[in-house]
């Protein structure tokens, strides 16, 4: 199976319960050469969700409320909490009142945190009255940034359990993170809520276009030519609802910000994924971010055991 999939594989069999995600729907991506151009229904629960605070707000709000109903019907109201990891970044705030000047970023920061006092400070409510939720507060960087360098685990190890990560987001740009070899793309913001308490999404099981890349970039072209000519290419090949995959001896040629510059377009070439499976670039990056040296030992080991970890080296053909 292309290694989006066997991500898509991996969530059905762990979450079969014969309720939310059937034994029938695993079969069904087993099956995915056949079922992928039958336009079948799959569950997929996502590992984690990822919130902006300009459409992470509302999120918030709605769990605020339901705690509010369940102190009137008269039960516990922290019962209520998101079941996933919920991660916010405040990013969608700022803007340039100063510029041209030394302390131009603080000032910028202290008019932002003056305009925004009241929704701040729900935020920060929201990060110690909730399990499961981490608001990163302004100033941080954008979304998918920290995204990238900080809240991504690759690999999940909960109590014990590793699987790999995958994320939803309300920003149609979640998609960056494919080129970290975390399966992730934008969603609205009932979708997000819904998987936020829990609940599958409803996805058709997609088609997969495989884009082979080859050689390396010469000297003097930059990350935008290569991203701008790929974003041409799948535009005129059609690719609207599918993921597409990259592989091929280029991509140890591919830096991960390049990988993540190409993932970024994803919403622009139509695909729900640009996917980029981890590799040995992929843990480089995961090192030189600051993410400790037995945490991308686990990664590489639980990926390799699983059939996730690439090695360019390798000839791959499986794409439809």
């Amino acid at each position: 199976l292309p290694y989006s999939i066997r991500i898509l594989l991996e969530s059905a069999i762990r979450n079969c319960d014969e309720f939310q995600v059937t034994g029938k729907d695993v079969e069904k991506i087993l099956d995915w050469e056949n079922s992928a151009t039958k336009q079948v229904e799959i569950p997929f629960k996502p590992a984690r969700v990822l919130l902006q605070d300009f459409t992470g707000v509302p999120a918030v709000v709605d769990l605020a409320c339901m705690r509010d109903a369940m102190s009137k019907l008269g039960s516990d109201p922290n019962k209520i909490n998101p079941l996933v990891p919920v991660d916010l970044v405040v990013d969608h705030s700022v803007q340039v009142d100063v510029a041209r000047s030394e302390n131009a970023v603080q000032a910028n920061m202290e008019l932002e945190f003056s305009r925004n006092k009241e929704r701040f400070g729900f935020l920060k409510w929201g990060s110690t009255a909730f399990n499961n939720m981490l608001v990163v507060p302004p100033g941080s960087g954008i979304v998918h940034q920290v995204n990238l360098e900080y809240l991504a685990r690759v690999v999940f190890n909960n109590g014990g359990i590793l699987y790999p990560d995958s994320v939803v987001g309300t920003d149609s740009h979640t998609t960056m993170i494919d080129g970290l070899g975390v399966a992730g793309w934008g969603v609205g913001g009932i979708e997000a809520e819904a998987t936020m308490l829990g609940q599958p999404m409803s996805m058709v099981l997609p088609a997969v276009v495989g884009f082979k890349l080859s050689g390396k970039l010469r000297n003097g072209v930059t990350a935008t030519d290569l991203v701008l000519t790929v974003t041409q290419m799948l535009r005129k090949h059609g690719v609207v609802g599918k993921f597409v995959e990259f592989y091929g001896g280029g991509m140890g040629e591919l830096s991960l910000a390049d990988r993540a510059t190409i993932a970024n377009m994803a919403p622009e070439y139509g695909a729900t994924m640009g996917f980029f499976p981890v590799d040995a670039k992929t843990l480089d990056y995961l090192k030189l971010t600051g993410r400790s040296d037995e945490t991308v030992a686990m990664i590489e080991t639980y990926l390799r055991a699983n059939n996730m970890f690439v090695d360019y080296k390798q000839v791959i053909s499986y794409f439809i």
